[in-house]
């Protein structure tokens, strides 16, 4: 798990939204679209993660473990290609 991935949900099209950015840099790259009835357990995830970041009560704690999650499922899908 050398890269850290970045996630975002289109919940018109119920995608994820798989980007990176090289450490130090402004840009972020697109790495991939990812829909939700190609891994759903990756869709939800992220949804789960997003919910987090929005909650009154953020801690960052929580986003982190999450986000490992996330980085987790997102690695399995790619092995699996």
């Amino acid at each position: 798990m050398n890269t850290n991935w970045l996630f975002a949900t289109d919940p018109t099209t119920e995608e994820v939204i798989v980007s990176e950015s090289p450490k130090g840099s402004n840009k972020v790259n697109l790495v991939e679209r990812v829909g939700r009835r190609e891994n759903e357990m990756l869709y939800h995830a992220v949804v789960t993660l997003t919910s987090v970041t929005q909650d009154s009560n953020f801690d960052a704690a929580i986003f982190k473990a999450m986000d490992k999650v996330c980085q987790l499922i997102y690695n399995k899908h790619k092995e699996s290609k």
